[in-house]
Order: C-alpha cells, then sequence, then structure tokens
C-alpha cells in the first residue's frame, strides 16, 4: 500500500531520517570493529531492519516501554539510548550502559524506556505484558512494545503473551520482524506459509502485515495500533516484512541464503534509500539536509568507537555488583 506523508512535519522527518542513519551507521561500523577481534562476545546486527525502529518507536515517548531481541541495537537507538555508552557496553568497558556487565545482548536502559535486549528469544513478549499491566492498573496512557524475529514468533511465550493480552485488554504492542530466518532456517520451513499476523486472529487482536523496508507504512500502522493501545483499545500484532543484511550473528557464513539476495535488497530496496526518494521527490525534505545528517552521524559514530576503545575496563572488585537486588 502507498502510505500517507501528509501530516509529517519535517522535524519528525529528519529526526527519522537521524534515526535510521545512526542505527545504519553503527551497525556498519560494528561489523568492521568486530573483525579485528576487540569486541567480547556475539554481535547481531539489525543493519536492513532500521525502517521498523524508526517507524515504530518515533512515534513513542520517553514513558513508553519497549522490550528487544538478541538484535537490540536498532531498537535501542531508535528508543532513545545514548549511542556512546552503547558502544562502550558493546565493548565490555566501565563507561557502558551496563558497566560492561550486558554486551551487545542485554543494553537496556529503563529511564527511557529500554527493558532490554533479550538473549531469550521470544523473551521479550511476557516483559511488555507486565509493563502494560502497569500501565493498566496506575491509570496511564503508557504503552508497551515488544520486537520478535519471525523464529521468536513460534515461541510459547509469544503466543501465550498474546492470550495473556487479548484477555487482559493490555495496551501492548506485538511488533514481528519477519526478516525471513529464523537464525539459519527460512520461514519457508518453520512457518506453514501464512502471515504472522494471521495469528492474531486466534486471540481476538488487531494484527496488520507491512513493508518493513517502508519507514512510512510502518508508521502509519504503528500509529493506529499505539493511538488504539493508549485509547484504551487493548493489544494490536504488525508484522513487517524486511531484510537483514548481514547473516545471524557476526562471522556467520550465511551458506543458507541466495547469494544475490542481500545486494539486490540493499539496491532495490534499502529503507533509506527508499525514505530519501520519497521526502525528496515530494518536497518534504532536500538532499542538503540528509548529508548533514549524514555528516553529523558519522562523526558521532567515530567518536563512540574511539571513546570506547579508551575506555577503562570494568574494576575486578565491582565483579559481584548487581548481582542481587538491594531494598
Amino acid at each position: 500500500m502507498m502510505s500517507q506523508t501528509t501530516g509529517i512535519g519535517p522535524d519528525e522527518l529528519l529526526g527519522a531520517y537521524r534515526t535510521m542513519r545512526t542505527i545504519r551507521e553503527f551497525e556498519e561500523r560494528l561489523h568492521r570493529e568486530f573483525s579485528t577481534g576487540a569486541i567480547p562476545g556475539f554481535v547481531h546486527l539489525y543493519a536492513g531492519e532500521e525502517a521498523v525502529a524508526a517507524g515504530v518507536c518515533g512515534l513513542l515517548t520517553a514513558d513508553d516501554y519497549i522490550a528487544s531481541t538478541h538484535r537490540g541495537h536498532g531498537h535501542a537507538i531508535a528508543k532513545g539510548c545514548d549511542v556512546m555508552a552503547m558502544m562502550a557496553e558493546i565493548y565490555g568497558k566501565a563507561t557502558g550502559l551496563c558497566k560492561g556487565r550486558g554486551g551487545s545482548m542485554h543494553i537496556a536502559d529503563v529511564d527511557v524506556g529500554m527493558l532490554g535486549a533479550n538473549g531469550i528469544v521470544g523473551g521479550g513478549p511476557p516483559l511488555v505484558c507486565g509493563a502494560g499491566l502497569k500501565a493498566k492498573i496506575t491509570g496511564t496512557d503508557q504503552v508497551a512494545v515488544s520486537f520478535t524475529g519471525d523464529g521468536g514468533s513460534n515461541q510459547g511465550t509469544f503466543l501465550e503473551s498474546l492470550n495473556l493480552a487479548s484477555v487482559w485488554d493490555l495496551p501492548v504492542i506485538f511488533v514481528v520482524e519477519n526478516n525471513g530466518y529464523a537464525e539459519a532456517t527460512s520461514s519457508r520451513y518453520h512457518q506453514k506459509g501464512i502471515d504472522v499476523a494471521k495469528r492474531g486472529d486466534a486471540f481476538g487482536i488487531p494484527a496488520m502485515t507491512v513493508d518493513g523496508q517502508d519507514y512510512f507504512e510502518v508508521r502509519e500502522a504503528a500509529q493506529a495500533a499505539i493511538g488504539r493501545a493508549r485509547a484504551g483499545g487493548g493489544p494490536s500484532l504488525l508484522e513487517c516484512k524486511t531484510v537483514r543484511y548481514y547473516g545471524h550473528f557476526e562471522g556467520d557464513q550465511q551458506t543458507y541464503r541466495p547469494a544475490d539476495e542481500v545486494p539486490t535488497a540493499r539496491a532495490e530496496h534499502d529503507p533509506l534509500t527508499l525514505f530519501e526518494q520519497r521526502v525528496t521527490a515530494s518536497g518534504l525534505l532536500d538532499a542538503g539536509q540528509l548529508r548533514e545528517i549524514d555528516r553529523e552521524v558519522g562523526e558521532l559514530i567515530d567518536r563512540s568507537v574511539e571513546q570506547a576503545k579508551a575506555a577503562p575496563e570494568p574494576a575486578l572488585e565491582t565483579l559481584t555488583e548487581d548481582v542481587y537486588v538491594s531494598y
């Protein structure tokens, strides 16, 4: 479908582009840095899926909540996590958002509503049910959004959360980023040939499938779902068909993918390119504004890597801190 650009101001559009460009540059740089061996642990890159994070999170407030996945850098950036502290966290440094304890798969910042990336597949949906229940009990207009992959959508936690949210009429949105692969298994093998959104029917949840490469299409669907949740209309399910440009994890040889799949997606259906074509052709923004953002973002990512490399390692005596909650 051709989504509307009317009613979206230039400041919001510039912000959306900045978010997507920041995610892209953050991930592309990590791809290069990881190959040097300086980054500990596993890294799962979000490049190619930027329109989903930007289209959804751009409509949320700092008081709203999200729960992410192991592929969580894009969601964290879109929700407002500090890029410098994120990079330090991925490098395992004391200045990281989680003091170097979480690493790539467990970045969290509750102060901006980011409940955390999650190494547990399908671990996010139950968390947003809890956040949504809190909002409903306390009478706020907060909403909570979970991001889940197509593989995660087969987990019992995902389906149980759909049921719970429906029964309790919770202000939550379940976003499924269907990039076609559950790790290395194509969705042709792990799903029975239907859109994940169809599963909403079984729980009485409004659902929609959209082009996850199209920021405007994602935003339009997310706006309706978020508005419904804020107004007390209950949960929604949003499936975004998207493409990840890199492997399941850094180092994945991707022998399960057609050789031309990613180059074709980059050339013909890249979310940043589609966005730029749409806003410049319509006169909403000009290319010069976007190039200035590119420059600023590039400098930010350079600084984040430099500072992360120079930052101190966590002190050994802090090893047992933050293990238990103190009341």
